[in-house]
């Protein structure tokens, strides 16, 4: 049950991303966070209103607001990396935070089988190679920084919301939504006077759902992370890139290169090996 709710995760996540990015073409990206995260608090409020959520014990808040800051982070310097550097370097390094969770599951004793080792390896390096790295192109140093700052607070999200789950998932990701909504109208405000930006009828349905697909996957993810290993789960529901490229070529008609149907494969026989272990 766990890699299944991991993997869903991955799927949502893969989903959210590649329809927040095609908004996002439309849209400065800050607005499409911010609106799709309001969605998603909404959304997962009314869950935990519906379960009687709201008086679980509060082991989760500074988790869940760890997690909201995190995420936000990781946000804006993943989308500063894709605009100053090259996109094909820089994704595959924010691919790389699953490795934060992976790292911290290990130390804490956590002991995957032989098999899931080997999958659990397989699988980060097809996400990687999934994301489109060009292995020959030249990011500069302020990108590369960025996306390692990314890649760390990505992985950091995934561990805070895991451990916050052991509380309360649904309130994890209640208190998470409410930190970055926040901390987001708070940029948003302050940028107001510069630039006006208007939400038609258009965007208004493909933001929903944005936000109600993150904050699934979240709650997937969150949920995964109480049944199974961390760093097992980590990876699983880290998978969303390949979800993503997959999509966009489906959609959008975008050529895969060699090097990503190599990643994809790589990831699949990695999530094979996983459940199998």
């Amino acid at each position: 049950m766990a890699a299944l709710l991991a993997l869903l995760s991955s799927v949502l996540w893969g989903g959210a991303d590649f329809l927040g990015g095609t908004v996002s073409r439309r849209l400065p990206a800050l607005v499409v966070v911010g609106a799709s995260q309001l969605v998603g608090l909404l959304a997962i409020a009314a869950v935990a209103v519906a379960l009687g959520e709201l008086d679980a014990p509060t082991g989760y808040v500074p988790w869940a607001v760890a997690a909201g800051i995190a995420g936000l982070v990781g946000l804006v310097a993943f989308y500063a990396a894709l605009a100053s550097g090259t996109m094909g370097v820089v994704s595959p390094i924010a691919a790389l935070g699953v490795i934060v969770p992976v790292v911290v599951g290990l130390a804490r004793g956590e002991r995957p089988s032989g098999l899931q080792l080997a999958g659990i390896v397989l699988a980060v390096v097809g996400v990687v190679l999934a994301s489109g790295p060009e292995l020959s192109g030249r990011a500069g140093l302020r990108p590369l920084l960025l996306a390692v700052l990314a890649a760390t607070c990505f992985g950091l999200t995934l561990l805070f919301i895991a451990e916050g789950a052991r509380s309360s998932t649904v309130m994890t990701l209640v208190t998470m939504r409410m930190t970055s909504v926040v901390t987001v109208t708070l940029v948003l405000v302050s940028l107001a006077r510069r630039a006006r930006v208007r939400l038609t009828p258009r965007d208004g349905a493909p933001i929903a759902l944005v936000g109600i697909g993150d904050v699934s996957a979240n709650l997937a993810y969150g949920a995964a992370s109480t049944r199974g290993l961390v760093s097992v789960v980590a990876v699983l529901g880290s998978l969303y890139p390949v979800v993503t490229v997959l999509l966009a070529r489906i959609v959008h008609d975008e050529r895969l290169a060699a090097v990503q149907n190599a990643g994809i494969a790589a990831a699949l026989s990695g999530v094979a090996l996983i459940a199998v272990g």
